[in-house]
């Protein structure tokens, strides 16, 4: 088996001239390396509010005063793991200088507020690919995925390593790797560089179980029921990335799914979770899919209609509902073989807080008609009876 390091990120390109791609990264790491300042920040707005309150109200909050406290160690380690997330940033791509801690501040003194976000919504993701927590929401998203696989493609009827199965929007990478896991050919794919940082980490510097400890939810202040919960610690990874088979053939490619894939009928199947919404014309996503899948490939889906480019400043975003989506599939030639609507599942969800955020998702299982030829004609026409005389004029009528 090749090593994880090799097989787990493929360089997006060998060098990266353009200087806003360049930008980008540093924006990024950037990014990554302001957390601890930037949360820290929101824990002395709020100490510095508490102080100004009556005495006997600050009395009264001695243990909110504590717990504030642990709430700001549970920052500082996360931004240890941080560190070494973004350690290892530069072995993704090459030819990238990340910005280095001398000249950090000079590039972003005011971070981006959706780029911290982002951070902290990688620490929860964490939670949902790697962990032991986040067991429920896979088996709810990424199960039934895995089901339709093993159900279609059966390693008693097909050799399991020639089925070539691609998962766009990886994410963290842990659906696929379970379907690596069972013998299929996969490749996950990424745009965002904060998901590919921390993949990144995971897959090729997690040797052990639950080696490393985050606290995903220090940064939710409402609707706790007990400080505890916003203090909880969570253990990753639930399993050693590198337990695979000798044989697994498992890859993640960093960059735009529309203009990574373009090869047209590669692939037998093309697995889609929590996806398709995060184009800016979910038309164009649908059509890239058709074309690049085999003949008889399949397309499984999973998820909601976010549609994260709607409303999004200087971003241009249409979105159908998915009736009109059902039609455009259809339209484009696409047999849907499976479909339940009202499907319950969770993403990076808390399931201790006082809020519960449930989408009612779709499930899909398309199918790519396979291409008739002459010879599927004869048998087909062979086996109906038909007259020869006939097939002859259909040949002729294709030809």
């Amino acid at each position: 088996m090749e090593s994880i390091n090799d097989k787990s990120i493929k360089k997006m390109c060998s060098t990266y001239e353009d200087e806003e791609e360049r930008k980008h990264f540093q924006r990024i790491v950037s990014a990554f390396k302001h957390y601890k300042p930037h949360s820290l920040q929101r824990i002395r707005k709020t100490e510095n509010y508490l102080n100004s309150l009556p005495s006997h109200h600050q009395q009264l909050l001695v243990n909110y005063r504590e717990h504030l406290q642990q709430v700001r160690m549970c920052i500082e380690h996360n931004a240890e793991i941080i560190k070494l997330i973004t350690r290892g940033a530069p072995c993704i791509f090459e030819n990238v200088s990340p910005p280095n801690d001398q000249n950090e501040s000079t590039l972003n003194p005011r971070p981006i507020l959706a780029d911290q976000e982002k951070v902290q919504a990688t620490i929860k993701q964490l939670v949902r690919d790697w962990s032991i927590q986040g067991i429920d929401e896979r088996k709810t998203c990424y199960q039934p995925i895995i089901d339709e696989i093993i159900r279609q493609f059966p390693s008693e009827h097909c050799t399991s390593s020639e089925i070539n199965i691609l998962v766009p929007g990886a994410g963290l990478g842990r659906l696929a790797y379970e379907i690596a896991k069972r013998g299929y050919r996969c490749q996950g794919n990424e745009f965002s560089l904060f998901m590919l940082f921390a993949s990144h980490f995971v897959l090729n510097k997690c040797r052990e179980v639950n080696s490393f400890k985050i606290y995903p939810w220090v940064h939710q202040y409402m609707n706790n029921l007990c400080s505890s919960h916003q203090t909880q610690d969570v253990f990753f990874p639930d399993v050693n990335p590198s337990d695979l088979p000798e044989d697994a053939q498992f890859s993640m490619t960093a960059g735009d799914f529309l203009e990574v894939y373009n090869e047209n009928e590669h692939w037998n199947c093309i697995a889609t979770c929590f996806f398709i919404d995060c184009a800016n014309n979910i038309v164009q996503f649908i059509e890239t899919i058709y074309k690049i899948l085999k003949p008889g490939g399949l397309w499984i889906n999973l998820g909601p209609l976010l549609y994260h480019f709607s409303d999004m400043p200087g971003e241009d975003s249409i979105e159908p509902s998915y009736e009109v989506i059902r039609q455009v599939i259809k339209g484009f030639g696409f047999i849907i073989e499976k479909e339940q609507t009202q499907v319950r599942t969770r993403y990076a969800q808390n399931i201790n807080s006082m809020l519960q955020c449930e989408y009612n998702s779709v499930y899909f299982v398309c199918k790519k008609p396979n291409r008739l030829t002459a010879i599927d004609i004869t048998n087909e026409l062979d086996t109906n009876g038909v007259h020869e005389q006939n097939f002859l004029q259909m040949k002729d009528n294709m030809s």
